[in-house]
């Protein structure tokens, strides 16, 4: 395996992170990263900055409501576990892409699982 894995999903609704996480907490390691909002912030997602890191074995989620990135520190086979959180992953960011209107041109990297 020559290269850690690191692939990004989107959805285009935002996502409950508070029911996600209680729903992941049961089989994996959550911890909750919450950004602090500005005053002088504008930013259209202001209230929304809680994010999710969500560890399996070899791969961790790093979740926003919109966006999640999937990655590993160090190349390894995926684990059982490490399956269970892609798929769950991929089920609540079904896309590819950050919009309908731009495809997505990055196809999912190869990745080994362990036996």
């Amino acid at each position: 395996m020559a290269r850690a894995y690191h692939y990004v999903r989107f959805r285009w609704r935002g996502l409950d992170l508070e029911k996600v996480a209680n729903e992941l907490a049961r089989s994996f390691k959550v911890e909750r990263i919450e950004n602090p909002d500005e005053d002088t912030d504008i930013s259209p997602y202001l209230g929304e900055r809680l994010k999710l890191k969500i560890t399996a074995d070899t791969l961790a989620a790093s979740l926003s409501p919109i966006r999640a990135v999937l990655y590993q520190k160090e190349p390894a086979p995926f684990t059982e576990r490490d399956l269970q959180l892609r798929k769950k992953i991929f089920d609540l960011y079904p896309r590819g892409s950050s919009t309908p209107l731009l495809p997505s041109f990055r196809e999912e990297p190869e990745f080994e699982k362990s036996t």
